[in-house]
Formats: structure tokens, C-alpha cells, sequence
């Protein structure tokens, strides 16, 4: 029997400052801080799924840590789904002070075309937020 994937349970974001990073997905996202674990690491819960926030220079804390081979931060581009209009979305982000960086525009997601707004975080990461349309 050949292994099969069945989904993601969390990814871990490198970034410069854990708490300004968690509070700035809590306040654009709506995501959970929580912490765990021995050392009280950070993480971000959304739905089934969480984010665990890595600060650079974590190895040189703590050996026990592992990371990419490249321990960087603002390279990653990620993609959240929400339920809210594209229209909410984009009131959102500028409420927010967040500025759209491309949007909205229609993309194929996982699951066929949804339409996206794209912002930067406070490391520079891609955020896409789409929206599948209603059936």
C-alpha cells in the first residue's frame, strides 16, 4: 500500500517578531494566539489548522528546534480561504490599514476559481485571501 497524504496540520512561519507577528494575524485574520509546549512557543489556530511561528535565530536558542534548510523570513506565500465576500475583504484589509497589493483578481484554487486579494505581512510575506463563490 502506497502512503497517501490525507492534509496539512500546521506549517511554521520564520519571522523577526513572534508577538507583533501573532498580533497582526489576530487582528487581519481573526486567527487564535496560543501557546504551547515546554518553552511556550507561539501559534496561530484557524479552523482544523495552525500556523507555528518560528523567530529567526531559534537554533542559536534552543538546539532541540529544527528548521528548513534556509531559516528566513518573508519568503513564504500563503493562502487562506475565508467566507467572506470579496467585497468584506477588501473593506477588511483597509480597515485594517492593510494595503491590497494585487486584487481582486480570480485565481484557480484547490478547489476551481475563487477570487483573491494579496497583502504583505509584517515580513514581507505573500497573503492571499480568496473566496470560492457561493453555490
Amino acid at each position: 500500500m502506497a502512503l497517501s497524504v490525507e492534509r496539512f496540520d500546521h506549517v511554521v512561519l520564520n519571522c523577526r517578531d513572534v508577538a507583533a507577528t501573532a498580533a497582526w494575524y489576530a487582528r487581519v485574520l481573526g486567527m487564535t494566539v496560543q501557546t504551547f509546549g515546554p518553552s511556550a512557543r507561539t501559534a496561530l489556530k484557524f479552523g482544523a489548522q495552525k500556523i507555528n511561528l518560528r523567530p529567526i535565530g531559534a537554533l542559536e536558542l534552543d538546539p532541540a528546534w529544527t528548521t528548513g534548510a534556509v531559516e528566513a523570513a518573508g519568503s513564504e506565500d500563503l493562502c487562506f480561504i475565508t467566507e467572506a465576500s470579496p467585497e468584506e475583504v477588501a473593506a477588511h484589509l483597509t480597515a485594517c490599514g492593510v494595503e491590497i497589493v494585487n486584487g481582486p483578481v480570480t485565481k484557480s484554487g484547490a478547489l476551481g476559481d475563487m477570487t483573491s486579494h494579496y497583502c504583505r505581512d509584517l515580513d514581507g510575506n505573500l497573503i492571499e485571501i480568496a473566496v470560492y463563490p457561493k453555490d
